[in-house]
């Protein structure tokens, strides 16, 4: 719909346009699964006889990297184990710093040098948060970081804190190279592009199973996977923070006689810092998201205290260690946008003044944590908040989850077992039941109706390697549980966000608390789900909706309000309605956009579930669990593939839709 479709045109009769191709496609389908008893049986069911063994060929490529793979001078093994003796040696250094402190000697004539103490840390990010945002907040890090001393988690907050400090710096390099090169060469975009997006459609898990087993059990295997694992959003930032730089700011760069590198290094990168910044929260971000599955293969801090906590069933203790790994992260996250949106100073500012001038919230800082590790090794209350000053919430968690089990554990259960008989468990057994040569024609004919025939082909492909490996039933039920969730998250969310755009006082409010929940680390949700609903594909279908709500409540207020103000007006001009221009006008030009934010809700839901294994599912991301648990490369890698081929198969049919949508009603 354009300006000229409100401001006079004629009317006409609605084409169809694809509508008949898509209900045959419908019909199709449903015969086929209806006849699916006189179809051939391998149509059905894949053979067996027709797989490849790509998991133990996987597992027999990375025994040999270990045991047999030499670069001449040394091995592969000593080269990881290498790497993994530098981190290890930076990450002891960053617990001793922050959680551990030093020891030199042995026995009795040992020196013990304290850690830095709570309340000198506390104060310093005060000072930080109020230099680049303001008193509220400082109040608000103060707070947060306070709650972690109070409520006895500032040990275990420090080991995490400790992880991150190291690995988001040589995440944020990692990317920043990467995006340089990609920025300089398109060849090398090309090349990388498929990657990042193979990259952040695996799951986590996937991620941990070679990591292991190259790097053994521990926390700097654990470090390294986190720094893999967030890396990418920092190669596309950089891109897209380069590209955005103003022209006449590299025109002076190069009237001035920078070199190459110089004109990178001194006018590109200062110029593209904003964007730059970004990136670094998002690396951060996905740091913490990481936290309590990189402590299934052995590091510390909070997320092992959360899955301690959840293996044993104790909901009040894994509460107040997710809520402190929520307050953590939200306070790293409002933190960092704080740096990211900071106007820049003025060139007088930077510039005049002794070093210690320019740099006095550094020094002042420096010298607050170096007098308190001198003070903590007097008074040790000063270094480490006292154990007698804590306080505990678990016992009354422990009786409200008592409490909601005994009062409304009938209610729960019918409604869980209504789902479960009449929509779940028909869906479920739609999805396995359907043959599989119906399926992939379907997305073929979708991505030849979208995109053409490069698109059509794109399906095929991705669905060939999972009918080869044998995960063909997994991956519907992935589909199956993923599609139900994804559903239920667009009935809730484009609701909410159509609601939150009648005023500006409730878009805020909705984007605020969209913002936290979004900061959340997905083991968080897991927490309350459990208390309620137990295990089972049910709990994991709420957590899922619980966890990918938020970009169709965003993307929907973001499509609404973007919609041009001269559309609305001429609409109002013919005497439309409030509802009429918002389902007639408002709606149908936000719908690209709402479906971008169903995209994501998609792919945010695929990485739920594999998360979700812990609850119960048979999916593909229970064989991710299992690999892990297996230390099995093979079959971690090519569950995880599968996994992420699914994502990619969706976001490219949706990106597709959206593109050619948005074409239509001309607003691109």
């Amino acid at each position: 719909m354009t300006a000229a479709s409100l401001e006079g045109a004629k009317p006409r009769r609605r084409s169809l346009g694809a509508l008949p191709y898509w209900l045959a496609a419908a019909v199709l389908a449903g015969l086929a699964y209806r006849l699916s008893d006189y179809l051939p049986e391998w149509a059905v069911e894949y053979p067996r006889s027709w797989r490849l063994p790509i998991e133990p060929w996987i597992s027999a490529a990375m025994k040999w990297l270990i045991n047999d793979a030499t670069f001449g001078l040394f091995t592969f093994q000593e080269f990881t184990r290498s790497i993994a003796w530098l981190f290890g040696w930076l990450l002891e250094a960053a617990y001793g710093l922050l959680a551990e402190g030093f020891t030199f000697g042995k026995g009795e004539d040992a020196l013990h040098i304290p850690h830095v103490s709570w309340l000198a840390l506390i104060v310093v990010l005060f000072m930080f948060a109020r230099q680049v945002s303001g008193r509220r907040l400082a109040l608000f890090i103060a707070f947060c970081f306070g709650y972690l001393a109070v409520f006895g988690q500032w040990s275990s907050a420090m080991v995490t804190l400790a992880s991150i400090v190291i690995s988001v710096p040589f995440g944020v390099l990692a990317g920043l190279l990467v995006g340089i090169a990609a920025y300089r060469s398109p060849w090398v975009e090309k090349a990388v592009r498929p990657i990042l997006d193979l990259m952040q459609t695996v799951p986590v898990f996937a991620y941990l199973v070679p990591i292991l087993f190259l790097f053994g059990f521990g926390p700097v295997a654990a470090m390294i996977a986190t720094m893999i694992y967030a890396a990418p959003p920092m190669v596309r930032l950089t891109v897209l923070a380069l590209r955005g730089v103003p022209e006449e700011i590299q025109e002076y760069g190069r009237m001035a006689g920078c070199s190459k590198r110089q004109h990178m290094w001194k006018v590109m990168i200062p110029a593209a810092k904003s964007g730059l910044l970004v990136g670094l929260n998002q690396v951060v971000m996905l740091s913490l998201n990481l936290v309590i599955i990189a402590s299934m293969i052995g590091a510390g801090g909070l997320g092992f205290d959360v899955l301690h906590a959840l293996r044993r069933l104790a909901i009040g203790e894994g509460l107040e260690a997710g809520i402190a790994i929520t307050l953590l992260a939200i306070a790293l996250d409002r933190l960092s946008q704080a740096a990211a949106n900071r106007p820049p100073q003025a060139p007088g500012n930077v510039r005049g003044g002794t070093w210690i001038a320019r740099n006095r919230l550094a020094v002042i800082a420096f010298a607050l944590l170096a007098g308190s590790i001198a003070a903590g090794a007097l008074v040790p209350a000063v270094a480490t908040y006292p154990e007698a000053w804590t306080v505990t919430t678990g016992k009354f968690w422990d009786r409200v989850v008592e409490w909601l089990n005994i009062n409304l554990f009938d209610t729960i259960t019918i409604v869980k077992t209504w789902l479960l008989v009449n929509i779940m468990l028909p869906v479920k057994g739609f999805m396995v039941g359907l043959p599989w040569p119906v399926l992939l024609g379907v997305l073929a004919f979708a991505g030849w109706r979208l995109g053409g025939w490069r698109l059509a082909l794109l399906p095929l492909a991705l669905g060939a390697f999972v009918l080869l490996t044998g995960n063909w039933e997994k991956a519907m039920i992935t589909v199956y549980l993923c599609g139900l969730s994804v559903v239920i998250a667009a009935m809730t969310g484009i609701p909410l966000g159509i609601w939150a755009t009648s005023s500006r006082r409730r878009t805020g409010a909705t984007l605020a608390v969209i913002d936290t929940l979004q900061t959340l680390p997905s083991f968080v949700y897991l927490i309350p789900v459990i208390m309620l609903f137990s295990v089972g594909d049910f709990s994991a279908m709420i957590a899922v909706v619980a966890f990918a709500l938020a970009p169709a409540v965003r993307y929907t207020i973001h499509g609404l309000n973007q919609v041009p103000e001269h559309l609305i007006e001429a609409g109002r001009a013919q005497g439309c309605s409030r509802s009429q221009i918002l389902w007639k006008i408002r709606m149908p030009l936000a719908l690209p956009e709402i479906m971008l934010g169903i995209n994501q809700t998609m792919m945010m839901a695929l990485s739920m579930l594999v998360i979700t294994s812990l609850v119960g599912t048979r999916d593909l991301g229970q064989e991710v669990f299992i690999a892990l648990a297996k230390a099995d490369t093979g079959q971690g890698i090519v569950a995880g593939l599968c996994v992420a081929f699914i994502a990619i198969t969706a976001d490219r049919l949706i990106q597709a839709w959206s593109q050619r949508r948005k074409k239509e009603l001309g607003i691109v």
